[in-house]
């Protein structure tokens, strides 16, 4: 049973549409739509119109043979429609972090184009945020948001050539908006690499085979590197074709980072991936510091006895009442030559942790690659193609002269049995506590974690484009929008709230912000949905106005603070 209900609250009267339903035996009552204040409706016929038309489409029963009137204002009142606005949380945060500002300053100075690419750009990234899909399909999704102008589709592509173009002046741009003008120390930044596969086998200066980190080897892929702030908000990236390996990538990102943000000083986090001793002694050239996941199991055997001996260790106690943390700090000299046979010796600390948690996650590791090993000797055959970081690693040839003869390998498994447990923290930066080092270090999850929003919240991949221009610019836009997604994230931090924001939870509270859009008596009027309730939180920590229950459009224009510009009789967003 549906009725209106009446509620009085410090004498001001609301109207709520509630629904009565048993459950458990007992009479209960759930709010459907909450009207608003009873003053501000009364008398409104637009108003009762669209209530009626509601009332409708909930397959309310109204006897229309006896209520002539609501006859009348059932042929009168038009199909609803529903628009998003949830997408002007991402419009503020577009203006605030002058990503606007920077985008129509480069269209004034170089850009004959006349539409606005502004503009553009916006419809592409906030559509990324929030259903992504192809330009094509957003092209033709466009008027599900509440009053943005309509983009043509070419524009959307020539936006992507601009871009592609404009691509290190925007990064450049960005910085010195939000780091230099508002005084905030960038030093330290986190870097890490990933691939982007293309569901092609089509080749070219940019796409290339190579190493995917999504098991994705017959396509053709690109490799990013991105550097991130200690908030986990992204600073720049660089893109770089599909065969290139990872350690690779740090000298043009190093060039970059001082070239494009004027860094004198930085410290690097980055994972064991990127530790070569050349990007170490590259890192220091440069004038920055590094903190770097160390290959312990690969050092001398002096240093890995000095690693394993149970003395020296600061113990950390576990609030929980589980096993105890320790780590300790070990000088540590790292002796190379280069490729030029100069001796380089790079003085570092190495912090070397020890936790009985990731003892025992070690111990479940080597032990199924152990299985693995087994099944392989059962197959010899299988062994000479079988990935050596896999169960191959555990496998000792018998005899060189007979490549198929393999045994377990039972010294190298009793070897890597001494390291359960232990991990080792590389860096340059001496001056560091050890505490200050392990937290750095177990910040990289953020980038981590980038990259997974990328390719999943914000699907990134598959990229639509075939052209080494079109694909630059289309990873420009996912850029700006993952700039956002993380900037909101950032805000909406809180540990006494119960209210998560992951990138999941903000899509699908943003998405609950509908309008139901209404014509009645020639007149269109515009009804809230109930939001979810994160949605709200984003409005007010943006300090954006809720709509009201019942809005015509001027006064929608006028809470959310948009331009009234008038184009063939219609208003539309500027």
């Amino acid at each position: 049973m549906v009725f209106i209900k009446t509620t009085k609250t410090r004498n001001v009267e609301y109207i709520k549409l509630v629904e009565s339903y048993w459950e458990d035996g007992k009479s209960k009552h759930r709010v459907l739509f909450n009207f608003g204040r009873a003053d501000l409706i009364k008398n409104d016929a637009s108003f009762l119109k669209v209530v009626r038309r509601l009332c409708e489409i909930a397959e309310i029963a109204i006897n229309k043979e006896t209520d002539s009137d609501a006859k009348a204002l059932f042929a009168d009142c038009s199909e609803a429609m529903f628009y998003n606005y949830g997408y002007l949380a991402y419009l503020k945060l577009w203006k605030d972090l002058c990503i606007e500002d920077i985008i129509q300053e480069k269209q004034r100075s170089c850009s004959k184009t006349q539409y606005p690419i502004s503009k553009t750009v916006f419809l592409m990234a906030v559509q990324h945020l929030l259903e992504p899909m192809s330009k094509l399909s957003a092209f033709t999704h466009q008027n599900r948001y509440f009053n943005l102008r309509e983009t043509p589709l070419q524009h959307m592509y020539r936006a992507l050539d601009k871009l592609s173009e404009w691509k290190e002046d925007i990064e450049a741009g960005l910085f010195e908006h939000n780091y230099v003008r508002a005084n905030q120390k960038v030093d330290v930044v986190f870097y890490d690499v990933t691939t982007f596969a293309f569901e092609s086998v089509h080749s070219d200066d940019l796409r290339e085979f190579g190493f995917s980190k999504d098991c994705k080897f017959n396509e053709v892929q690109v490799v990013m590197g991105m550097i991130i702030d200690a908030n986990g908000i992204p600073v720049g990236y660089e893109l770089f074709p599909g065969n290139t390996f990872d350690g690779k990538t740090m000298v043009r990102a190093l060039g970059n980072i001082h070239r494009r943000f004027g860094i004198h000083r930085v410290i690097i986090v980055a994972d064991r991936g990127l530790n070569s001793k050349d990007n170490l002694n590259l890192i220091r050239g440069a004038g920055y510091g590094y903190i770097m996941a160390g290959k312990i199991k690969s050092m001398s055997k002096t240093m890995q006895s000095k690693i394993l001996a149970q003395e020296d260790f600061t113990i950390v106690n576990n609030a929980k009442g589980g096993d105890d943390f320790r780590y300790k700090v070990l000088p540590y000299a790292n002796v190379f030559t280069d490729e030029n046979k100069q001796k380089h010796i790079l003085d570092e600390n190495l912090i070397v942790t020890y936790s009985p948690n990731r003892a025992k996650k070690d111990q479940k590791d080597r032990e199924r690659l152990v299985a693995k090993a087994q099944k392989l000797l059962e197959h010899p055959g299988k062994i000479s193609a079988s990935n050596k970081r896999g169960g191959k690693k555990f496998l000792d040839k018998v005899d060189p002269q007979q490549p198929v003869t393999w045994t377990l390998a039972m010294e190298k498994i009793k070897q890597d049995a001494l390291f359960d447990g232990y991990y080792g923290i590389q860096t340059s930066e001496k001056a560091m506590t050890a505490t200050d080092v392990i937290d750095a270090y177990h910040t990289l999850w953020k980038i981590e974690e980038s990259f997974r929003i990328m390719k999943s919240t914000m699907e990134v991949r598959p990229v639509f484009h075939w052209t080494p221009k079109r694909i630059q610019g289309h990873f420009v836009l996912c850029f700006l929008a993952f700039l956002m997604e993380r900037r909101l994230e950032f805000l909406l931090r809180d540990p006494l709230d119960d209210l998560a924001a992951s990138p999941n939870r903000i899509q699908e509270s943003l998405n609950t912000m509908q309008l139901a859009a209404l014509t009645a008596n020639n007149e269109e009027v515009f009804i809230k949905v109930k939001p979810d309730p994160l949605a709200s939180k984003i409005f007010k920590v943006l300090k954006i106005n809720m709509p009201h229950n019942v809005n015509k459009k001027s006064h929608l224009l006028d809470r959310f603070q948009l331009k009234h510009i008038r184009t063939n009789k219609q208003l539309t967003f500027l």
